[in-house]
């Protein structure tokens, strides 16, 4: 029996102003069975639980998403997708937009072109928003503004680190075993060790 698939996507970084939860209740709403999420970005090359919703739906199934952006913002990306779609005879609605129904393993030529298109402006729409954050910082840095990662001082190394590193300096620990033992990464420890020598 057909099943019916609802792929909801946000990135990290608009996890704290976007509430995924919207799109879970129009995925829903549309008749949704089971809803896989993603936290990624959307030109990401690699989306993990896409590509297992891709593989796991059969012959007949059907993808909702909210918005072709949801899916990718890479032109390219979104016509592999089709192509999955297409190859795997499945159908693909996009809620307020368009259907691709491809469960006869054909694609319509309208909407294949009007998922390209969308595709482009999904990826103008990041470009756009890119120029935006790097003119914005580059504002910022004219004004003096630190950008990036506050910087790290001595002050700022934990007491686990300082606790272990005489061990370090007496070669009973390697790096690797001085990182596990603080349960901090190698990058770092590297860095402390840098700073306090």
């Amino acid at each position: 029996m057909a099943k019916t698939y609802g792929y909801a996507r946000c990135s990290l970084a608009e996890e704290k102003g976007q509430d995924i939860n919207r799109q879970v209740r129009e995925l829903k709403a549309a008749g949704a069975e089971e809803i896989v999420l993603e936290r990624e970005h959307g030109d990401a090359k690699v989306k993990q639980n896409l590509e297992m919703l891709l593989d796991a739906a059969e012959a007949g199934d059907t993808i909702i998403t909210t918005e072709v952006s949801r899916l990718s913002r890479s032109t390219q990306q979104l016509c592999e997708i089709i192509n999955v779609v297409k190859a795997k005879k499945l159908r693909l609605v996009i809620l307020g937009s368009i259907t691709v129904d491809c469960r006869n393993g054909q694609i319509d030529p309208m909407s294949q072109a009007f998922v390209q298109m969308s595709g482009i402006f999904a990826e103008l729409e990041l470009s756009i928003l890119r120029a935006r954050v790097r003119s914005g910082m580059e504002n910022a840095r004219e004004k003096g503004k630190h950008i990036g990662r506050p910087q790290t001082t001595k002050d700022d190394i934990p007491a686990v680190f300082y606790k272990h590193y005489p061990a370090y300096m007496a070669g009973k620990l390697n790096v690797s075993e001085l990182a596990r033992v603080c349960g901090l990464s190698r990058p770092t420890v590297y860095k402390y060790l840098k700073m306090v020598g």
